[in-house]
C-alpha cells in the first residue's frame, strides 16, 4: 500500500483509503463536482471528483472505504488528487488498522499484560467480575482492543481504551504498594473497568463519534450500569464490595465539574481520580510532542486540558 505521506506529485495512483469526508459542491461557473477528504493512518488528502456520475465513478458515501485510481497535483502548495476511478470495497479488501490511527504499542502485548494483571486479583468475586468480561468474553475482548479512549481529547486511536486502561491500572497498582491503606483488589477493579463505558458512549472508528447514549448519559454512568448489571449476575457477590466498586467508577473524574457524578469518598476512588488524570494529562503531552523535535524548545501554545502553554525541557 501506497501511504498517503508518501505521495508525490505527478504520481498517477491505485490505492484503497478510507473516504472521511464527500461534499458535493460548484465550480465558479456553476459546474457541479464532489470534494473529498481521504485519509490513511500517516494522514489526509484532498481530492476531487470533476465529473460525478460519469463511467467509472460509482456510488459511495463518507465513511465509506473506496478504491481510487488518479493524478496527483499540487494546489496552493498542497498535494491533490484527481479521480478518475473510484469504486466502493468490501470487508475482506482493507485492513482498517492502514486508515485509522493507532496505538504505537502492540496490541495484543497490551491486552496479554491486562489480563496477567487480572491473574493478580485474589477477591474471588471481583476476578470473576473481570474474567467474565476480559477472559471470557471474546466479542467485549475484539471490541475493548480497537476502541478509542476519546474523540479528540487523548488516546483518540484505535487500541487507545486498553493502553488508557492498562496505565490507569498500573499507576493504581503502584499507589496500593506504597499506601497500606489501599485495597489493592478493589483499586485495580476499578481501574480497569473506569472507562468500560466508552464503549457505549463512542461509536467505533471510523466515525469515533459520540452515540445517543453517550450523550444523554456520558461513559461514566454507562459503565457503573454494565458492571452492576455482571454483577447480579454473579451469585452471592457482596452488595457492599459492589457499592464500592460502582463508588469508584462513579467518582473517577474527581470533581462534579469534570463530569463525575460523585465526589470521591473513598481512598481508592481518590487514588483511581489522580491516576486517571495522570495518564490523560501525559498522553495529551506526548500527542503535542509527538510533532515536535527533540531539539524544538519553542513554546507549543495554550492546551485546554492542560490549562497552561508547555513546551519541551531541555536535555542539557
Amino acid at each position: 500500500m501506497k501511504y498517503i505521506d508518501s505521495l508525490r506529485e505527478g504520481e498517477r495512483i491505485n490505492e484503497i483509503y478510507l473516504c472521511k469526508v464527500k461534499q458535493p459542491a460548484l465550480t465558479k461557473a456553476g459546474k457541479p463536482y464532489d470534494n473529498l477528504i481521504l485519509q490513511d493512518k500517516t494522514g489526509t488528502l484532498d481530492a476531487k471528483i470533476w465529473e460525478p456520475g460519469s463511467v467509472g465513478i460509482e456510488e459511495f458515501e463518507t465513511l465509506d472505504y473506496i478504491a481510487i485510481m488518479g493524478d496527483i497535483t499540487s494546489f496552493q502548495g498542497n498535494l491533490q488528487l484527481n479521480v478518475k476511478r473510484v469504486r466502493k470495497v468490501q470487508e475482506g479488501e482493507y485492513d482498517p488498522k492502514d486508515y485509522l490511527p493507532v496505538s504505537t504499542r502492540d496490541i495484543d502485548e497490551m491486552y496479554n499484560e491486562l489480563t496477567a494483571l487480572i491473574g493478580t486479583v485474589g477477591n474471588p468475586y471481583l476476578k470473576k467480575l473481570l474474567s467474565s468480561f476480559f477472559v471470557e468474553d471474546i466479542e467485549f475482548e475484539k471490541r475493548f482492543k480497537f476502541h478509542s479512549a476519546a474523540k479528540t481529547v487523548h488516546h483518540g486511536f484505535v487500541g487507545g481504551l486498553l493502553e488508557h486502561t492498562l496505565s490507569v491500572a498500573k499507576h493504581c497498582d503502584y499507589f496500593a504498594s506504597v499506601y497500606s491503606m489501599l485495597n489493592r483488589d478493589l483499586i485495580v477493579t476499578a481501574a480497569i473497568f473506569h472507562d468500560v463505558g466508552k464503549l457505549e458512549e463512542l461509536s467505533t472508528f471510523p466515525a469515533n463519534d459520540y452515540t445517543d447514549a453517550g450523550q444523554l448519559l456520558g461513559h461514566i454512568m454507562i459503565g457503573a450500569e454494565l458492571v452492576g448489571e455482571r454483577i447480579r449476575t454473579i451469585p452471592g457477590f457482596p452488595q457492599g464490595l459492589a457499592n464500592e466498586l460502582k463508588h469508584c467508577i462513579l467518582a473517577h473524574h474527581g470533581e462534579l465539574e469534570f463530569g463525575s457524578p460523585k465526589k470521591p469518598a473513598l481512598a481508592e476512588a481518590l487514588a483511581l481520580s489522580f491516576a486517571d488524570n495522570i495518564d490523560a494529562k501525559m498522553e495529551t503531552i506526548r500527542e503535542i510532542f509527538a510533532g515536535v523535535p527533540e531539539n524544538n524548545l519553542e513554546w507549543q501554545g495554550y492546551n485546554r486540558l492542560l490549562e497552561s502553554n508547555i513546551r519541551r525541557a531541555g536535555r542539557e
